[in-house]
Formats: structure tokens, sequence, C-alpha cells
């Protein structure tokens, strides 16, 4: 029988921990400073494709990017699934100081991100026009989105290891490598979006094309590390031999981040349908700004949590759990503060960052659209520093090796919004869309924020045996 992770083992090499604050901040900041700007760096992708065709084809094309970007969100959650999972186990098993396990853990992860660009193309090819119709998209709307998924499905393999490989160069212990890596790839797509689009004008198509090229980019770079002197984990024949256990292993442990990811999709796919019911296009291009700003603050708190995630993993693996309290409660400081900071910003200057999202300010239909975003702004973000507790909640069950929980989190943020979108559209109209996701995360903060506290405490109570006892 396999022991509880909370029964007491030897700590072995492991013995030392981690005691002081200061070494603890330091620890924190180490990883999370290069995740905050990796993550802000793949939000980029999506941000600039967003500005680029706000400027350059409008409020249809950013009512069709926002159809388009839930289907191809969720091809990007895979490839953090792959990630993040993968690198969990990674840190865990060099926490129990099991190199052989890390380096299974590494070969199983590139076997799973080719085995799910198979699937996720064939899937995207198959029914990408009917997830665009099932949000309303018609007409031009409809074509532009379709535009983008298309490219999209033509090269999935890209867009998964984009997003896994900088995950697992991070938890090879080189943070500032990864974090490298995606501000390449964010740069290329900035002049690639110009070119194509703002040069070229190959509206949707040209900016899936940009992410497509620069993510390709990224993909290569990686590889190259992983081949390199600097990389500790090396491609070698273990690579096909795959053991099932650990797949079902990374899978279960990053399950969550592709649960949020799927999570976010189906929020987004939801909201755009209702949106187009209650309201129109113009809804629609100012939910994509709302959007787009909601998405800079969930990539921080995306960012704190996946730096996070290989301290505390290690810390797991080697049964040190006062350093496992520390370090979430920084993180729970760092992801409030920014979240009431962004709050008040948007709040105070909301005209100067709408208009980032648009080049004619002076036509009926800008008015509109600028004045459909400042509502959703005041309604739709009062609270998402919630969010981000919510995200660090399922990161830390993830850390620890208890993916069904983090799992249940991610799927409960899903699921818990469903009666306020049915009810509050009804009563409430337009308005009542706006507030479904802030009040559906203050429920689940209450329901989540003791589970957490309560594993927390419980671990707290476990004596660690040293060598010596």
């Amino acid at each position: 029988m396999s022991a509880s992770p909370l029964q007491p083992r030897s700590l072995g090499q492991n013995k030392t921990e981690l005691t002081s604050d200061a070494e603890i901040k330091r620890s924190f900041w180490r990883y999370a400073i290069p995740s905050i700007a990796a993550m802000l760096v793949s939000g980029l992708y999506q941000i600039i494709d967003g500005i680029f065709v706000g400027h350059y084809v409008g409020v249809e094309g950013l009512a069709g990017i926002n159809m388009a970007w839930p289907i191809t969100f969720v091809v990007s959650g895979l490839g953090l699934m792959v990630g993040m999972g993968g690198g969990s186990l990674i840190s865990i098993k060099r926490g129990e100081a099991d190199k052989d396990a890390a380096q299974k853990a590494f070969n199983v992860s590139f076997f799973l991100i080719i085995l799910l660009a198979l699937f996720s193309g064939v899937a995207l090819s198959l029914w990408g026009a009917d997830l665009l119709r099932v949000q309303g998209g018609k007409g031009v709307i409809f074509e532009l989105g379709l535009n983008y998924v298309t490219v999209f499905a033509n090269a999935t393999i890209v867009t998964i290891m984009a997003a896994a490989i900088p995950m697992l160069i991070r938890n090879d212990e080189s943070p500032n490598v990864a974090t490298a890596l995606m501000i390449l790839g964010a740069l290329l797509n900035i002049v690639l979006d110009y070119v194509f689009i703002g040069l070229w004008q190959w509206q949707l198509e040209g900016a899936a094309l940009a992410t497509i090229i620069a993510q390709s980019i990224v993909c290569i770079v990686g590889i190259v590390y992983f081949l390199s002197k600097y990389s500790r984990l090396k491609f070698d024949r273990s690579v096909i031999m795959i053991d099932p256990r650990m797949v079902t292993k990374i899978m279960s442990l990053g399950a969550s981040a592709l649960v949020m990811y799927v999570y976010t999709s189906f929020v987004f796919a939801l909201h755009n349908r209702l949106f187009m019911q209650y309201g129109t296009s113009v809804t629609v291009g100012a939910f994509a700004i709302v959007g787009y700003i909601m998405t800079v603050y969930y990539l921080i708190a995306e960012g704190i949590a996946e730096g996070m995630q290989p301290p505390v993993s290690y810390y797991f693996g080697a049964l040190q759990f006062e350093n496992i309290k520390k370090m979430l409660l920084m993180s729970i400081k760092v992801t409030v503060i920014t979240g009431v900071g962004f709050i008040v910003i948007l709040n105070v200057m909301p005209n100067l960052i709408i208009r980032l999202f648009t080049s004619d300010y002076f036509t009926s239909e800008s008015a509109a659209l600028i004045a459909a975003a400042k509502n959703g702004i005041h309604l739709h973000l009062f609270a998402m520093f919630l969010d981000g507790i919510i995200v660090l909640a399922s990161v830390y069950f993830m850390a620890i090796g208890q993916g069904a929980k983090a799992l249940a989190i991610s799927v409960g943020n899903m699921l818990i919004q469903l009666p306020f979108l049915y009810f509050l559209p009804q009563w409430l109209g337009v308005n009542g869309i706006w507030l479904a996701l802030p009040l559906s995360n203050i429920v689940l903060f209450v329901i989540v924020a003791p589970l957490v506290w309560h594993d927390i405490k419980q671990r707290e109570q476990v004596p660690v045996m040293t060598p010596c006892q």
C-alpha cells in the first residue's frame, strides 16, 4: 500500500530546510519574476493581435477574433497541461532526489505533445466552423473568425509545443532562459503582425500566421536548448519507452491547468453568444477589449502561480511544509496587491486603455464601442483579484501532487458561473452578463479559501522524521 503524502518519511538529502523569510522571498522572486514575464509575453500574442485587428480591421475584426480565440485558446491549454503537469512531476522527483524519474517525466511530456497535437488538429478541422456558429458567428464576423481558426488547425503541434517548452525549461532550473524565449516569440509576433495586418492587410489570417511563425521560432530554439550542454534534461532512448502510469500522472497534475483554459474559453464563448443575443456585434467587440484587459491581470496571476509551483513542488518532495506555507502566503499577497492596483487604474483612466484597441474615435460606432467597454470594466472587473486567488489555489494543489483537488477547483470555476449567466441576463440584460463573472468569483472564493487553509494547517501538524530518529 502506498503511503499517504502526509505521512512522515526520512528527508535524506533534503533534510536542510529554508527557514529564513529572506531566503523564501528570494526563492519566490527567482521563479515568479521570470514566470510573470513569460506569461505576460505569451499573452502578448493575443493582445497584440487584438490591438492590430482593432486598428486595421475594426469592430467586426474584434468580434471575429474574440469568437475564434476561445477555440484556439484550448489548444494552448493542452500545451500548458503538458508543461505544468510534466514540470510539476520533474520538480517533485528532483525534490525526492530521483533524477531518473525526472528524466522520464521529461520524455513522456514530449510524447504527449505529439499525441495531443494530432488530436487537436483533427478536432479543429472538423468542428472549428461549428464552434464559431454556436457563439452566434455569422456573415463577415464568421468568415474572419474561420480564417483565424483554419491557420491554427494546420499548426497545432507548434502552438502546443510553444506553450509547453518554456514550462519545461523553467523546471530544468533555467527560468531566465524560458523568459528570454517567450520574449523572443512576442517580439517576432509584433513585427509580423505589423507586416501581415498593417502593411499587407491580411486581416485575421495574417494575425494567425504571425502567431504561428513566432511560436515556431520558440519551438526551434527550445529544442536546441534541450540538445545543448546547458540543459540537465536530455532527449534519450527512453523517449520511445513510455510509462503509461507517468502519462496518467502528468495529465492528472496538469489537468487543472487545461481545465482553467477550457473554462476561460467556455466562458468567453458563452459570453459571446449572450452578448450577440442581448446586444450587438459592438457589444461583442467591447467584450473583446475588456477580455484583453482582464487577460493581462490573469496572466500575471498565472505567472505568480506558475512561479510558485517549482519551489512548492520541491518543498513538498522534501517534506518542508512550513516553507510551502510561506511561499503560498507570499504568492497570495502579491496577487491581491496587483489585482487591487489593476482595478484602481482601470477605473481612473478607462478611456486611455480602451483606445489602445481602436483608431477611430469620432464615429458613432466607435463611441458606442468605448461606452460599452467602459461599462464592462466597471461591472465585469471589480472583483478580478479573487480570480487570481482561485488560480493560485488550483496550482497549489497541483504543485503538491493533489491533481484531483486542483481539477475540482478548475471545474467548479466553470460550473459555478452557469446559473449566474442563465438568470442574470434575463433580469438585467447586458449588465447581467457583465456581472456574472465577478459574482461567481465571490461565491467560489468563499468555498476555496477554507479548503486551502485547512490543507496548510493539516500539514503543519505532521511530524517530520530525520535520519537520526
